[in-house]
């Protein structure tokens, strides 16, 4: 069963935290423990992954699992952490899950499951390798991050709509620069 898509909520971007990695690692080493043997590996990614840019205070986790039947037997262990389940929500092959802190009602996790074969983990870890190697390039995604919030202050899903073609051109130049090194 899946949940309701997340809400539509406003924008809120704000300056690069240290606690960012911290806290991917903390909810890594709690992914590790209930899911077992069928998660291979997490990664943390999106704007928190990226030092000295702003970001939505929402840490992105790219937890990797065995095959997708492995993925989708984890659902009720995932929930049983707090996670509402949102099935691929627009990525075919993706489980999306979320987590709202229960104190403040604010979304802190995103999960973004994917079976290890799945091409879609390959774009989100070049993208943010090629972000934390050009700093220049970061600052320009910052910048496009902060044109979009103007534009869409109140609809996270407009907002990200709006950074789309600037993220597909850089992610290609960004999946160029990776099969050279």
């Amino acid at each position: 069963m899946l949940d309701k898509p997340p809400d539509k909520i406003g924008v809120e971007l704000v300056p690069h935290r240290s606690e960012w990695a911290l806290l991917a690692s903390q909810e890594t080493q709690r992914l590790k423990t209930a899911l077992g043997a069928a998660l291979l590996r997490v990664e943390h990614i999106g704007s928190t992954s990226i030092p000295a840019i702003m970001a939505k205070p929402i840490v992105d986790l790219i937890p990797i699992f065995t095959d997708l039947p492995a993925l989708d037997a984890c659902e009720d262990n995932i929930r049983a952490l707090g996670y509402r389940w949102h099935g691929e929500f627009g990525i075919p092959t993706r489980r999306y899950c979320t987590l709202i802190d229960a104190a403040t009602g604010r979304r802190v996790f995103q999960l973004h499951c994917y079976a290890q074969t799945s091409p879609q983990i390959a774009r989100h870890l070049a993208f943010r390798d090629y972000l934390r190697a050009h700093p220049d390039i970061a600052k320009e995604y910052e910048a496009e991050k902060l044109r979009a919030a103007a534009l869409h202050p109140d609809n996270t899903l407009d907002y990200n709509d709006a950074k789309n073609d600037w993220i597909k051109r850089v992610e290609k130049d960004a999946l160029e620069w990776m099969k050279k090194r």
